[in-house]
């Protein structure tokens, strides 16, 4: 019965945080309104994932948020420090082809946007057949040790959350 009524469970969960983050105040009508949402919404869109991956929570996840709040950190004083002691002419601007292992839509999904979160990164398509994301980069010496780099610290710790 409570499998059939929230069918995606992380889903209403996350629904009724961002719910009552948007609201800005925790009120019973806000969280009443909340819980209607997050059972109505995953509800609704239930029949659009027939094939749900299976995903581990727990230590994976918490290494992998480590590791990606970790490297914007670090990432955005290595963009400032480009920005504000380099000179433009001297970047090295490249576009990478990562090729991916996951196969998952929604792991590739967690990839690219996990890209696109670090500064002086973007993932600008993804290959029709999904094996493949291109990657613009800022400033890179080294492209083949880049995309090592992609594939070590993240798709290897999302290929262990996203079974």
């Amino acid at each position: 019965m409570i499998r059939r009524l929230f069918p995606h469970p992380v889903l209403s969960i996350l629904i009724v945080i961002v719910w009552m983050l948007l609201l800005n105040a925790i009120t019973v009508g806000g969280l009443l309104v909340g819980l209607a949402v997050a059972t109505v919404v995953p509800l609704l869109t239930g029949p659009f994932w027939p094939n749900r991956p299976e995903i581990r929570f727990g230590w994976p996840v918490v290494e992998y948020l480590a590791v990606v709040v970790w490297d914007i950190v670090v990432a955005n004083f290595h963009v400032a420090r480009l920005i504000l002691f380099r000179r433009n002419a001297s970047l090295r601007s490249r576009w990478l082809v990562v090729p991916l292992d996951i196969r998952s839509p929604e792991a590739i999904t967690a990839l690219a946007g996990t890209i696109s979160l670090t500064p002086g990164t973007v993932t600008a398509d993804v290959a029709a057949d999904g094996r493949a994301l291109l990657v613009h980069t800022l400033d890179v010496a080294d492209e083949a040790a880049e995309v090592a780099r992609i594939k070590r610290r993240y798709e290897s710790r999302l290929r262990r959350i996203f079974r």
